[in-house]
């Protein structure tokens, strides 16, 4: 039960857990969060050694226990655990015939696929069922009359085997095994792993054995609390000066004003070649990629264009081996993003993973790349992530423009900027009460706009998906020389305005267009430079944020915005760390 609570934010519509003992299956499922599983489970006998869980986000079938895993077959012998989509499971369907449904999902039609290919060797079954099936999965599967071993395989969904003494575990990532152990077995796609309580045996979908080595975690347990703050999310954002000095460190060389990220893997040289630079990205990371383009272009002079991944490999991507990729995932799960990556390399193009889950499939498959270092962010809206991740851009962009056309004066700016951000981080959350006060004015209206402009677009665009993610009120983010185009029609004294104004090369134009949204009787909230007297004339509402380098920003711009989307949540009372609908791993398409 507690490690389908540290899985609660890849999904929480319903759960399930079987466990088999002398010869019999106990299964109990429960549609809602794992607390109500649990309530369930108490009083009922549910003992034993070898057991699969599951916590589920719906892709097949709405939420009620038929749909909870895990799922039976041949008549409750069988049972598995799905995490993904069988994209062909309407053609297995199909072929399995007159066979009884209990529930509406593809899970189930992949239990009864197996079991259809069981003739008494369960590992074989699944080997023998998964060469035809279409799609991503990462499965348990479980058999009455084998009470000593499971068998586990994945394809495109994340499957880890921790190695205890004398026992194992399998899951979805790492948090659910720290207790535990800190060894642990990657699997990778096309993978199945026959697990014992005396050993692991890995082979491939043509039969042939994999030799796999185990990893140490290095995350600590404590890590992955709360360490007394009221969500995860909240704890995040007070995390942030710290996990972004993890991210630093070890990376910036003041003396040489350039950065140096050994998972590049390439020479001087090598560098030197590269005409462009792609960024892939989804979400959070998306916005993060999108200050990465301003930064490889204005520090580095190379052109950078950033993609969202799920219309990357659908479109017909010009790169080759001049273009270098960055994939970018919290997770390093994200299937658009992992797709994507695979097109790039196929079409040619160098490619690097920017993630925070040490050997996770981007990591492994990128070739190379930079881990983020956030530490586990366990609330489904990522916050230090995003920090993170477009710090390590910025010391790619500074890396390579030192070996173009950056100055060592200029990189020496840069990175004394980049060694002071933490301290005024800590200003920023210094102001959390003050921000609290301001999201309780603003936490019943219906819609807000967010404006940026130039770096702080992106930053606008966070914003308003975390107050979209978390508090469920529908944002928009405009540049703010575009509400002119049609948008500012909605603007009105019921129709609030954010707006990033800090003191940069766009502060006039800005000043400009929040001018507009206040003469039509906006509500206004500015995020604006320390010492910024003269912009209170413009607004209700203001945070001051410390100065510093322009392309440095957004990391300091964001922070008030994540903390005004959690206390409009909180106030509303929303399930801050578990939003609706969504999942913090995003392993489906």
């Amino acid at each position: 039960m507690q490690g389908l609570k540290r899985l609660e934010y890849r999904g929480y519509d319903s759960a399930g857990v079987a466990v088999l003992s002398e010869g019999k299956i106990a299964r109990i499922r429960a549609v809602g969060k794992i607390d109500n599983l649990e309530d369930k489970i108490r009083g009922e006998r549910v003992a034993g050694s070898i057991g699969i869980a599951h916590t589920r986000w719906a892709t097949h079938g709405e939420v009620n226990e038929k749909n909870a895993h895990p799922h039976f077959a041949e008549d409750g012998k069988l049972v598995l655990v799905h995490n993904g989509i069988i994209e062909n499971y309407r053609e297995l369907k199909e072929k399995l015939g007159r066979v009884k449904f209990e529930s509406e999902t593809d899970s189930e039609v992949l239990a009864h696929w197996v079991a259809k290919h069981y003739e008494g060797d369960l590992f074989k079954a699944v080997q023998r069922a998964l060469v035809f099936v279409r799609g991503t999965y990462g499965i348990v599967v479980m058999h009455r009359a084998h009470p000593n071993y499971l068998v586990a395989a994945r394809f495109g969904s994340p499957l880890v085997v921790g190695v205890g003494d004398d026992e194992y575990f399998v899951a979805s990532d790492v948090t659910p095994i720290m207790p535990y152990t800190k060894k642990v077995i990657y699997l990778d796609d096309g993978e199945v792993a026959h697990i014992s309580r005396g050993r692991i045996k890995i082979v491939n979908l043509r039969d042939q054995e994999v030799k796999k080595g185990v990893e140490e975690i290095d995350w600590d347990e404590e890590a992955a609390q709360k360490s007394g703050y009221e969500h995860f999310m909240l704890k995040e954002i007070f995390d942030q000066p710290v996990v972004y000095e993890d991210a630093i460190r070890g990376r910036v060389y003041l003396e040489e004003g350039t950065a140096r990220l050994g998972g590049l893997n390439m020479t001087d040289s090598e560098m030197r070649k590269i005409k462009r630079v792609v960024i892939l990205a989804c979400g959070t990371a998306y916005h993060s990629g999108m200050i990465g383009k301003f930064a490889f272009e204005r520090l580095a002079d190379l052109p950078a264009s950033v993609e969202i991944s799920s219309e990357f490999r659908y479109q017909d991507p010009i790169v080759d081996s001049g273009t270098l990729v960055f994939a970018i995932s919290q997770s390093g799960e994200t299937l658009d993003t992992l797709m994507a990556l695979r097109e790039a390399k196929r079409k040619g193009a160098l490619t690097r993973g920017i993630v925070n889950v040490v050997g996770s499939t981007i990591a492994r498959e990128a070739g190379a790349g930079t881990y983020i270092h956030a530490g586990p962010e366990l609330a489904v809206a990522s916050t230090k992530a995003f920090t993170n991740m477009t710090a390590i851009l910025i010391l790619y962009a500074l890396e390579f423009g030192r070996l173009r056309n950056t100055t060592m004066a200029t990189g020496q700016r840069v990175i004394q900027a980049i060694l002071e951000l933490p301290a005024k981080m800590n200003q920023v959350l210094e102001q959390n009460e003050q921000i609290k006060k301001i999201a309780n004015k603003y936490k019943n209206s219906s819609h807000l706009f967010f404006l940026g402009r130039g770096v702080n677009y992106p930053v606008a665009l966070e914003g308003s998906l975390k107050l979209k993610e978390i508090s469920y009120i529908y944002s928009e983010a405009y540049p703010g020389g575009e509400m002119k185009h049609g948008p500012l029609a909605l603007i009105s004294k019921d129709f609030p305005v954010v707006a990033i104004v800090t003191k940069n090369q766009l502060y006039s134009k800005m000043k400009s267009n929040i001018e507009e949204a206040k003469a039509r009787g906006a509500r206004i909230f500015l995020i604006a430079t320390e010492g910024d007297n003269e912009i209170k004339e413009l607004a209700h509402d203001v945070v001051y944020v410390p100065p510093t380098l322009e392309i440095l920003e957004p990391i300091l711009n964001t922070v008030p915005l994540q903390l005004f989307a959690y206390h409009i949540a909180v106030a509303l009372g929303r399930d801050v760390d578990r939003p609706r609908n969504l999942a913090k791993s995003v392993t489906v398409e």
